[in-house]
């Protein structure tokens, strides 16, 4: 499911809300400058009437009586600026105070929605789309490179599980360093179980962390979601989740393959990762197929544009989540 009207409408509460508790603020400021400065507020006064009788005159066409209220005004309001700064305020303290000052807390610049709103919508949509259901502790302060073996080899490349671990966090540390400056994707694969899931997911938070918006899809869910936007036209839900499926920062296609593979899906999964090229999105793309395979059920096309455009990064050892539940039964022992 995708923004619906009800959270859109959401979204735009809380920025009323927002506004709200910026008014608020102002208006304890003032009273608390009223309150130490009792002459701040006569000035404020005198602003006031001199504004009203500048509107006055402008609507009479009196440019002369124009120039000399103007003038009038920025004394006075240099006054308080003075006073202000002399009390021992900042010069800004009355000014509204917004969370987003971009928009002034609105959500939109102009016509065009701002970042803040952006965001908004995509913590909504990764509610939808589970990357919060992923473990708390899946960061790469808790990631284990003893689960990856110096003894194990590549049988191709004749480099130990250890080896090639430590030169993909290397990479992938280069990816979250350069995100928005360098276009990178991320292509994993191997065995069932090494840390494929785990590796992207470290991946999103730190993305996160950094204010740029990613979504996650298991393989079968982005392509039933994909092909609900394609076939049903009345569908807005599934238009909307496609458009920022398209157009996210980051965009994870966890467990390809998994899914049930036709020539339709075939042509989808080239459409998604060849849009999100053209336009420079990062992608991350993890597999328990190999290479063979992949070139085999999605055409030579896309894996064409994969191996050309993405960093290969293959992981080897032995079943993690094996791993861990014979550590937690040798512990209760």
């Amino acid at each position: 499911m995708a923004l619906k009207n009800s959270q859109y409408y959401a979204i735009m509460r809380e920025y009323e809300q927002k506004q709200l508790k910026s008014r608020d603020i102002q208006n304890a400021r003032y009273e608390e400058v009223y309150k130490k400065l009792p002459e701040f507020k006569s000035l404020d006064e005198s602003i006031s009437i001199l504004s009203v009788q500048y509107v006055k005159k402008l609507l009479d066409g009196e440019a002369r009586a124009l120039d000399s209220l103007k003038e009038e005004l920025e004394i006075l309001r240099e006054s308080k600026k003075n006073l202000l700064i002399s009390a021992g305020f900042p010069a800004d303290y009355l000014d509204p105070v917004y969370e987003c000052p971009d928009c002034k807390d609105t959500g939109y610049i102009g016509n065009e929605k701002c970042h803040c709103f952006k965001r908004a919508v995509i913590r909504l949509l990764y509610e939808q789309s589970n990357i919060r259901e992923f473990p708390t502790e899946a960061s790469f302060d808790n990631f284990k490179l003893d689960f990856y073996s110096p003894s194990l080899y590549d049988k191709t490349t004749g480099r130990s599980a250890r080896t090639m671990m430590v030169d993909t966090l290397k990479i992938c540390r280069r990816f979250i360093d350069g995100f928005g400056k360098e276009f990178q994707n991320l292509f994993f694969y191997g065995d069932v179980g090494v840390g494929k899931t785990y590796l992207s997911t470290c991946i999103a938070r730190e993305i996160m962390n950094r204010e740029y918006s990613v979504l996650y899809f298991s393989a079968p869910r982005l392509f039933s979601m994909l092909s609900q936007s394609k076939f049903d036209r009345n569908d807005v839900d599934a238009k909307n989740m496609s458009d920022y499926t398209f157009g996210c920062d980051l965009l994870i296609i966890d467990d390809l393959g998994s899914e049930y593979t036709n020539a339709f899906i075939a042509s989808q999964f080239f459409t998604c990762i060849n849009e999100r090229l053209i336009h420079r999105k990062s992608t991350i793309i993890s597999t328990n197929l190999s290479l063979d395979s992949i070139a085999d059920l999605y055409t030579e096309r896309s894996f064409s544009r994969i191996t050309s455009n993405y960093a290969m990064l293959k992981i080897i050892g032995d079943d993690i989540r094996i791993k861990k539940k014979i550590e937690h039964r040798e512990e209760r022992k």
